[in-house]
Formats: C-alpha cells, structure tokens, sequence
C-alpha cells in the first residue's frame, strides 16, 4: 500500500477515534480531508474491508462499533 494512503488512513482513522459519534458521507469525507474522489474511495474501502467504519443505510460512514 502506498505510503501516501496509509497516512490518510491513519488520520481518518484517528478523526474516528477522537469523535465517536462521527458520521460522514463519502462527499463529506472527501471535502473535510481535501480527497480526490478516487484517493477517497480508496480510504473508504480500506476501512471497511478492515471493519473499522460500517456503511450506514443513509450512506454515511460511521465507526463498524457505532448503532445508527
């Protein structure tokens, strides 16, 4: 994995972390971190395949622990 990406994994990760209730669509996602839609879409698919975020049904990202 390019080194790039993990770093965004790694600060998306801790925004998560440091905001539990944190709920975010893809288009937020990418406009809070300055994400081109592909670097974005690499960063949202890294994180749910790891389960660390979960797609809610209202196409928001939210930690994989989290009820919504």
């Amino acid at each position: 994995m390019d080194k790039q990406l993990t770093d965004w994994i790694r600060l998306v990760q801790a925004e998560y972390q440091e905001m539990p209730g944190l709920n975010l669509t893809t288009l937020q996602v990418q406009r809070l971190w300055g994400f081109d839609a592909v670097t974005c879409k690499e960063v949202l698919a890294t994180l749910e395949s790891e389960r660390f975020l979960r797609r809610t049904s209202h196409d928001g990202y939210v930690l994989a622990r989290e009820r919504v």
